[in-house]
């Protein structure tokens, strides 16, 4: 008996930690490995630019279906000030600005490329998370250890 109740612990323990797909946004498939290898938007791609790495567009290709695209926002919070928000649209607004790379498209309306305008789009996949993740942003003093929040320069 508490043999069993050592490997349903085990069990339990296995499923708190494993990434179980909650969403189309963060599941990874089966079999899938996230590669690092930054790769730009644009061969003249600028400062004003956001760099969409392989694992990104691979990831965005994988999850898009349609017209839909990856936005990106910026809000006030989170534990250095400002926050990164994800999200999968549909609608591209006047002031917004897209980014694509071999059919992926990074949408950011333009109050929000102010505080990205340089940085990376990369989707990392870990042992207890999948998610995408601005990384190496020029505009950011400081960020927490999750990396999902930030402080600008000033």
């Amino acid at each position: 008996m508490a043999a069993a109740w050592g490997l349903s612990l085990a069990a339990a323990a296995l499923r708190a930690v494993t990434p179980w797909p909650r969403s189309r946004l963060l599941a990874a498939p089966a079999g899938w490995r996230a590669h690092r290898e930054a790769s730009s938007s644009s061969p003249e791609a600028g400062e004003g630019q956001i760099h969409l790495t392989d694992s990104c567009v691979q990831r965005l290709l994988e999850i898009t279906q349609g017209s839909e695209f990856l936005r990106l926002e910026v809000e006030g919070g989170g534990c250095s000030g400002f926050q990164y928000k994800f999200s999968l649209d549909t609608i591209i607004n006047p002031d917004d600005r897209v980014f694509e790379q071999g059919g992926a498209r990074v949408v950011v309306d333009s109050d929000s490329l102010a505080f990205v305008k340089g940085a990376q789009v990369d989707f990392s996949q870990e042992l207890i998370r999948s998610s995408f993740q601005v990384l190496n942003n020029p505009q950011a003093q400081t960020g927490c250890s999750c990396g999902s929040s930030f402080s600008v320069k000033l």
